[in-house]
């Protein structure tokens, strides 16, 4: 005989005998949805994990407007990316205009100092063709 068999006999015979029998009624555990229940009272049923640190973007948005907000994000990084370089270019260009105006003006000074040591030794030759020496000069 299976188990419940048995308990639908032992009611019978109870509500057919007198209250005050020595037959104790056995009552059937409440089936559950785990089927066997512990019967610790601090044992609560377990639920999936609420992960209560995701954005709440990511738990309700759809996944076309998640991309397309990133997108958007990726597009404004693009374009200030573009406007850094650009800015950078300019001052890059600045510079390099700068030292070239530097190096010219070396140049003219190295020429002019070069041009009056060549007067100088020039004026040096026509007073020596001229007959005249060191001596006389200084």
């Amino acid at each position: 005989m299976s188990a419940p068999e048995v308990l639908t006999m032992l009611n019978k015979t109870e509500l057919q005998s007198d209250p005050d029998s020595s037959v104790q009624v056995v009552v059937p555990l409440a089936p559950s949805s785990a089927g066997r229940v512990s019967g610790k009272a601090w044992k609560h049923q377990r639920a999936a994990t609420v992960r209560s640190y995701i954005p709440e973007g990511v738990k309700t948005k759809k996944w076309e407007d998640r991309m397309e907000k990133t997108k958007k994000t990726k597009a404004i990084k693009k374009l200030q990316d573009e406007l850094r370089e650009e800015k950078q270019a300019e001052i890059t260009r600045r510079k390099e205009v700068t030292l070239e105006r530097r190096k010219a003006a070396e140049e003219r000074k190295r020429l002019e100092e070069e041009k009056a040591k060549m007067g100088a030794k020039k004026a040096a030759r026509l007073r020596r063709k001229a007959g005249r020496t060191k001596k006389i000069n200084h």
